[in-house]
């Protein structure tokens, strides 16, 4: 199986909390169900929130007590991997006959991270990405990923893999997943610029893949209710424009207009063969006498627990 249907769900997070976005993204469930997608991408961060504006209080030096309070919140609302929010994504792919590629803020301990979750309809949570470098203010509030959550994974039409947000500006990242076969990249975002959508296209036609960008849609801050520090209060906070390029890096669904929605296409990854033809960047366009990249994939826990055997410990009288 080479063709999939494959789509982008454009919605943003909802200011109420987790429960209610779920809720949201739920109410579109006829749409995806209908579509008859084999994967459905969502945006960064969806479920968790996407805090633009916000600066949790901090100076540099010190932190202010309302911006504690307002981590704490901000905590509340992650969801954890084992948890409701997580099984009733499995449960959205299960019902929809659809793998799903979503963003969530991920609690691990007493850390947050912006992470991917892959779910499919059979086995429901499959793997997980968290996003390696969060972008400036981001690493107020979130953790950084490691070489150990960077999964491409097997499916029935192609490789699936997925970059989060700026992340996908990282050249030596991108290299890592384009020589682990990714056919289909995935790329949850809240960046709406048309700057982004051009690097969308570029990433596509760089790794020879599909890519499907899924955007955030949140309305102005005056619609909200809300505040944000030198942003129009009537500009929408986040605009969408999601996509899907080619392997050739033409556009083949989208940009998507500010609002809610699906943008779908079809796809054949039996098409890559050709694009690769003539440039394979980790193949026959690379040269690895001159460049080569090592990619640690160890999970970098802070504390390790164990004990270490002794040669011959378990003699008797040891």
């Amino acid at each position: 199986m080479t063709k999939a249907t494959i789509a982008a769900l454009q919605i943003g997070s909802d200011p109420a909390g987790k429960s209610a976005s779920l809720e949201k993204l739920l109410s579109h469930e006829s749409d995806i169900a209908g579509a008859e997608l084999d994967l459905l991408v969502l945006p960064e961060a969806l479920l968790g929130g996407y805090p633009k504006g916000s600066d949790f209080g901090t100076r540099l030096g010190y932190r202010l007590p309302e911006g504690r309070e307002h981590f704490s919140r901000y905590y509340d609302n992650a969801v954890d991997l084992d948890g409701p929010e997580i099984a009733a994504l499995a449960g959205l792919a299960r019902r929809c006959g659809s793998m799903i590629v979503a963003g969530v803020i991920e609690r691990g301990g007493n850390s947050l991270y912006c992470t991917a979750v892959f779910l499919t309809p059979d086995d429901g949570l499959v793997a997980k990405h968290r996003k390696l470098m969060p972008t400036g203010t981001e690493r107020l509030v979130w953790g950084l990923g490691d070489g150990s959550t960077m999964p491409v994974l097997e499916t029935p039409f192609g490789r699936v893999g997925a970059a989060i947000c700026w992340e996908n500006h990282m050249p030596l990242f991108r290299t890592a997943m384009y020589a682990k076969g990714v056919d289909i990249w995935c790329a949850p975002t809240v960046d709406h610029r048309d700057v982004w959508r051009s690097s969308m296209r570029h990433i596509a036609h760089e790794g020879r893949c599909f890519l499907v960008s899924a955007c955030q849609y949140q309305p102005s801050p005056a619609a909200l209710g809300t505040k944000a520090d030198g942003w129009d209060d009537d500009r929408d906070l986040i605009a969408g424009g999601s996509m899907i390029a080619g392997p050739l890096g033409d556009v083949i669904a989208g940009p998507m207009d500010p609002g809610e929605g699906l943008v779908t296409s079809e796809i054949d990854t039996a098409e890559l063969a050709k694009a690769r033809y003539d440039f394979d960047v980790v193949g026959h366009y690379s040269r690895p006498d001159v460049f080569q990249l090592n990619v640690d994939e160890t999970a970098r826990a802070g504390v390790h627990f164990g004990t270490q055997a002794t040669e011959g410990s378990d003699r008797q009288g040891d």
